[in-house]
C-alpha cells in the first residue's frame, strides 16, 4: 500500500511517479511479449494532427498471460486501491503503446475522461490511469508531459485533433500559464500514475529510440457506464502475487477482447 504522503502527492499533483517498481528481468520479459506478433499484429493508428501515426495495442480483459498478471499483481492493484479508496478496483484496459524512432506521432494536450466521458463513465475520481515504462521514455523520444494541479479543473470538452480528442485550446492555453509543465522521464521500470483529468500530452518521437509503454486503466465497480459494452471495467480483479510474473515465464497476450478501431467508441461519438 502507498504511503500517506505518496497519496497526498497524487491528490495534489493529480500523478505519482513510483521508481523501478519492476525489476530489469520482469521489463524484459514483458517488453519481448510486447513486440511479439500477438500485440503489434492487433495494433492500429491514430494519427495526430500533423498526419504522424500514433500505434497501440488495444484489449480489456486481463487474463492469464504477462501482462495480465502484471495489470493484477499486487503492488499495482493496491497502489490503485490506496488512491481511489474503497470499492472494488476492476481492470477497464491495458494498452501497449508502440512510439517507434523517427515515425512515432504524438498525443494532444487531453485527458483521458475526455474519451472515457464519451464511453459513458459518471465518476471520473472512480478511476486511474498506470503507466509502466517497458523501455526509457525521455524528451528526445517523446516522453509524457503533464499539467500538474489540472486535475482539479475538471472535464474540458474535447474533440477530433486528427483522429484523437483534443482538449479545448483555450482551456489548456489557460491551464498553461498558470500550472507547472512536468517531463514525466521514466527509466524502465517506473510506474506513473495519473488522474483521469489531469492534462496530459506527448511529442512525436523524433529520436533514435523506441519508446515503448503498456498503460492499464482502472475503474470502481459501482462506476458503470452507459455506452461501454466490455464488463471487464465493472468485474473486480482477481488479484495475483507479484512473483507471478515471472514464475509463469512468457505468456503472449491471449486476450479474445482486442479492440478494433472501427469499434473505438471515442472515434464514433461525438
Amino acid at each position: 500500500m502507498l504511503t500517506p504522503a505518496q497519496q497526498e502527492t497524487y491528490q495534489k499533483d493529480g500523478f505519482l511517479i513510483l521508481s523501478g517498481l519492476f525489476s530489469p528481468e520482469e521489463i524484459a520479459l514483458l517488453f519481448s511479449v510486447a513486440t511479439d506478433d500477438t500485440v503489434t499484429g492487433n495494433s492500429f493508428d491514430l494519427n495526430d494532427q500533423d498526419g504522424k501515426k500514433t500505434k497501440l495495442t488495444l484489449w480489456f480483459t486481463a487474463g492469464d498471460d504477462s501482462f495480465g498478471l502484471m495489470s493484477r499483481c499486487q503492488r499495482i492493484v493496491n497502489s490503485v486501491q490506496s488512491l481511489l479508496g474503497s470499492g472494488e478496483v476492476c481492470h477497464f484496459h491495458s494498452k501497449i503503446m508502440q512510439k517507434q524512432p523517427k515515425v512515432g506521432g504524438a498525443w494532444e494536450w487531453h485527458q483521458d475522461y475526455g474519451y472515457w466521458y464519451k464511453n459513458g463513465f459518471l465518476f471520473p475520481e472512480a478511476m486511474i490511469s498506470v503507466m509502466l515504462a517497458l523501455t526509457d521514455a525521455t524528451k528526445e523520444n517523446g516522453c509524457l508531459q503533464v499539467l500538474k494541479g489540472t486535475h482539479k479543473m475538471q472535464r474540458f470538452e474535447h474533440s477530433f485533433v486528427g483522429e484523437q480528442q483534443g482538449a479545448d485550446l483555450d482551456f489548456v492555453t489557460e491551464a498553461e500559464r498558470i500550472s507547472e509543465l512536468v517531463y514525466c522521464e521514466l527509466k524502465a521500470g517506473d510506474v506513473l500514475f495519473f488522474h483521469p483529468n489531469l492534462l496530459h500530452r506527448s511529442e512525436a518521437n523524433l529520436s533514435e529510440k523506441p519508446r515503448w509503454s503498456v498503460i492499464s486503466a482502472y475503474n470502481l465497480s459501482y462506476n458503470k457506464p452507459f455506452r461501454e459494452k466490455s464488463t471487464s471495467c465493472i468485474t473486480p480483479v482477481e488479484v495475483v502475487r507479484d512473483e507471478a510474473i515471472l514464475a509463469s515465464g512468457m505468456r503472449k497476450v491471449s486476450a479474445a477482447d482486442f479492440l478494433v478501431k472501427e469499434k473505438e467508441i471515442t472515434l464514433n461519438v461525438k
